[in-house]
């Protein structure tokens, strides 16, 4: 299988299918807000998740629960001004989708009109099948999302490893079939063992992006303050710190305060 590069001056749900069948890795991140989302973008990550993870990590919440589609418009609206490059999904929040496929067709239609979004993604399989089937035939783009799903984690109980037993990991490599099917154009495979993993992204021509599924999924996500070490208290086995963002940051914030106190700042040079 070929591993050359092809460059992408803009990346759709087609160039990561292509991704995935020329063997070049699909690099994805979360963002929020317009400044991170410039960052990330300039960096040529190929997909912005604008996940509903900002329920935990921009207004600290316990869950994902909690966040609504106005807000996640609101963020989503953020990201887009700042891309020049990436394919941005927005995850459909809680109660938005699940049960009533006809209101999974108005949410998931308010963010990309509202925000200008490039497709959605939604958790579970077969029983969210007739929402992603109405989305679809919408003609909006469509990820899913398996394994852990954290919209459902008071029906788990605990983020632990998904799928390690047969049963359940029986009906996610059927779920993603599924999924495939319908027509979405990736999955998200969330905490399941690196096996299972590398089972189901060989039956899928569709891409899998993993976040704790080890190094056989197509593609890679994870929060970006994770990742930059904004957070400090959330240590699973999967995260690489790539730096440490908390302390430095608050070591500069503590400069400051110091230089404010002791009326260092600002200076003769930092004044009209």
């Amino acid at each position: 299988m070929s591993t050359a590069k092809k460059e992408y001056k803009r990346v759709t749900v087609k160039s990561l299918v292509d991704m995935k069948k020329n063997g070049e890795k699909i690099s994805m991140l979360t963002a929020y807000d317009y400044s991170m989302a410039k960052i990330v973008d300039n960096a040529s990550v190929d997909v912005i998740l604008v996940g509903d993870s900002a329920s935990n990590v921009m207004a600290g919440h316990e869950t994902t629960l909690p966040i609504t589609l106005d807000q996640m418009i609101y963020h989503a609206s953020s990201v887009i001004r700042a891309i020049d490059r990436a394919l941005v999904v927005v995850d459909l929040p809680f109660g938005s989708y699940q049960s009533d496929p006809k209101e999974a067709l108005r949410s998931a239609i308010r963010i990309m009109k509202e925000s200008g979004a490039h497709a959605v993604k939604v958790e579970g399989g077969a029983e969210i099948k007739e929402s992603v089937k109405r989305i679809l035939a919408a003609g909006i783009p469509v990820m899913g999302h398996l394994g852990l799903t954290p919209q459902s984690i008071y029906k788990f109980g605990t983020y632990t490893v998904r799928a390690k037993e047969d049963v359940e990991a029986e009906k996610l490599k059927q779920d993603a079939l599924l999924l495939e099917k319908l027509g979405c154009f990736g999955i998200v495979l969330e905490k399941i063992p690196a096996n299972l993993t590398k089972e189901v992204s060989e039956s899928l021509t569709i891409p899998t992006i993993g976040i704790g599924g080890g190094k056989h999924a197509d593609g890679q996500v994870l929060v970006i303050h994770d990742l930059l070490g904004m957070t400090h208290e959330f240590n699973p086995r999967f995260l690489r710190r790539y730096m440490n963002l908390y302390e430095e940051m608050g070591n500069a914030i503590s400069s400051y305060v110091k230089d404010v106190k002791s009326r260092d700042f600002p200076n003769d040079d930092e004044q009209y």
